[in-house]
């Protein structure tokens, strides 16, 4: 009879057993999303959405590019809260549901100054909401960004040692940003871009984050096609799915360790092996050093490149937007050099001289640049068309004679 009774026992669990396991597997389900209502250090309201984990855990911030908004992250935020990640999206003012004038409505002053100083306050509003969070692990937190968004997340981390880990979608930094990632040996990067992204220099620029960052975890996906950001969600249905293991290895204590050494061995082989010309270039005196090396090359290849000329211009205005004239005046020298028939090349230089105040060389630049558009054949007529308009803005107020 004993074996009889333990028969009846087991088939009475067995049919209890659903009943019994369901509380606890609800308990792990995690809450649903909820909007949330913030106010950035200037008053202006900001939508964000959190995605709650089940139980306490690291946070995860995302940061959108700018010409979407919060709600392209939807699927990605769910899929990181039922991994077992808390994480918020958040629109930045004029996008989505925050207030704001929305940006193509800005002039382009204020477009400048939404990107250095409104820009920011969103993020750190964002941030110090997801901080404050019981559910949040104290000091342990991801950020996520694509496009606009990358500067942004990488300037989160200069300014809060909290951020362990990051991912970057298609896009790129300040020379600040890249000082920091150069000292940040504990500071794992995931990255990745498209060659068909509409802006070309995308995947060059990130190519550069990733050689310029010590980290050994880092890793870099790199795709042929796909799209510029949150895009390539859509032509690689894998990458959310490595987005979230990825915060997972290097946010949770414990587990980043064997996954780091793991990617550390791949990682090495991918990083370059010497040193990326633009980092060279991005350095003080480094203009000069490059040019000398441009030299050398044309010595034995007299249509020798060395590098994009587009990058190299945006290096150039770069430096002018963070005051660094001097500097942006030796790399866009240096562009001059490397692309002597580039009108491009010559209105930029022209751009770098009158931001530091020398009028005189600013106008000889911008003649130069207005003199060689008609032949500059690299050039599409709707850029044409803007650059001439340009020059002849910038001839006016130097010279005040219409050219």
């Amino acid at each position: 009879m004993k074996p009889q009774r333990t028969h009846r026992l087991f088939l009475t669990l067995l049919l209890l057993l659903p009943l019994l396991l369901a509380p606890s597997s609800r308990s792990q389900q995690p809450p649903a999303p909820r909007v949330v209502d913030l106010t950035a250090s200037d008053g202006m309201k900001l939508k964000a959405t959190y995605f709650a984990a089940a139980k306490p855990a690291p946070g995860v911030l995302l940061l959108h590019q700018c010409n979407r908004q919060r709600k392209v992250w939807d699927d990605l935020a769910a899929r990181l809260a039922a991994s077992g990640l808390n994480v918020l999206t958040v629109d930045y003012r004029g996008f989505g549901e925050s207030g704001g004038t929305p940006l193509d409505k800005l002039t382009n002053a204020e477009r400048a100054n939404f990107v250095s100083e409104k820009l920011p306050l969103d993020v750190e509003t964002a941030f110090q909401y997801l901080s404050a969070q019981s559910g949040v692990t104290h000091g342990i937190i991801g950020v996520g960004g694509a496009s606009c968004g990358v500067n942004q997340s990488v300037q989160v981390a200069r300014r809060h040692p909290e951020v362990k880990s990051l991912v970057l979608l298609s896009g790129d930094t300040n020379p600040d940003g890249r000082q920091f990632l150069r000292n940040s040996p504990n500071l794992p990067i995931f990255i990745s871009a498209a060659d068909d992204d509409a802006n070309g220099l995308v995947v060059e620029f990130m190519q550069w984050l990733f050689s310029l960052s010590p980290d050994p975890a880092d890793k870099f996906q790199h795709y042929a096609n796909g799209g510029h950001g949150v895009e390539m969600f859509a032509a690689h249905e894998e990458l959310p799915g490595m987005i979230v293991e990825w915060f997972g290895t290097t946010l949770r204590p414990g587990s980043s360790a064997a996954s780091s050494k793991s990617a550390a061995s791949q990682s090495r082989e991918a990083k370059p092996r010497q040193p990326n010309i633009l980092e060279l270039i991005d350095q003080p005196g480094g203009a000069a050093k490059v040019a000398k090396q441009l030299a050398e090359a044309r010595q034995h290849d007299p249509q020798a490149k060395l590098f994009s000329e587009a990058i190299v211009n945006q290096l150039g205005y770069e430096h002018i937007q963070s005051g660094d004239t001097k500097g942006a005046i030796e790399i866009l020298k240096l562009n001059v050099t490397a692309f002597p028939i580039s009108a491009n090349a010559y209105d930029s230089l022209s751009d770098a001289y009158l931001a530091d105040g020398q009028k005189d060389v600013a106008l000889l630049n911008a003649k130069k640049a207005l003199e060689l558009l008609p032949a500059d054949k690299t050039l599409s007529d709707a850029f044409r068309d803007g650059l001439k308009a340009n020059i002849e803005q910038k001839l006016k107020q130097l010279s005040g004679t219409p050219q």
